[in-house]
Order: C-alpha cells, then sequence, then structure tokens
C-alpha cells in the first residue's frame, strides 16, 4: 500500500511539474522557439495543443510557428 501511495505522489508531482513547464512556455513573452516548450505543446493532447498553440500566435503572431503550432507547409500558424 505504501507503494502505491508512493508512486501516486510522485505521478502526480512529475504531472504538476510538467504543467507548470508548459504553462509558463504558452504564457511566456520572449520566444516561442524553447526547445523544452515546443516538446511538451507538441505532445499535449489537440484541445490543449490548440489552446497552447494559440496563445502563443496572439504573443508570437508575426514569426514562424514552432514545432506543433503549424500548417502542413510549416509556414502558418494553426
Amino acid at each position: 500500500m505504501k507503494v502505491i501511495k508512493l508512486l501516486l505522489i510522485v505521478a502526480i508531482a512529475f504531472i504538476g511539474f510538467v504543467g507548470f513547464r508548459w504553462y509558463n512556455y504558452v504564457t511566456n513573452t520572449e520566444s516561442p522557439y524553447n526547445e523544452i516548450g515546443i516538446e511538451l505543446n507538441s505532445r499535449m493532447p489537440g484541445p490543449i495543443n490548440k489552446w497552447g498553440c494559440d496563445k502563443l500566435h496572439k504573443t508570437f503572431g508575426n514569426v514562424l510557428p514552432p514545432y506543433g503550432c503549424q500548417t502542413p507547409d510549416g509556414r502558418q500558424w494553426l
């Protein structure tokens, strides 16, 4: 029982850490090209990825979109 409790605590901490890193990336004002942020956002489920891309587009609309937020041609935001 203690092992399950410990694993649950570790899993929640990991999800919280990843969620915090992702949220910091999509709400940043420095650059949309943070490697870790791009990777986290591109691996998020569809609606969460879309929300993150929309936030980035609102902030950095005049630059090429990062991986995971681009159309197939790589030149336009989703």
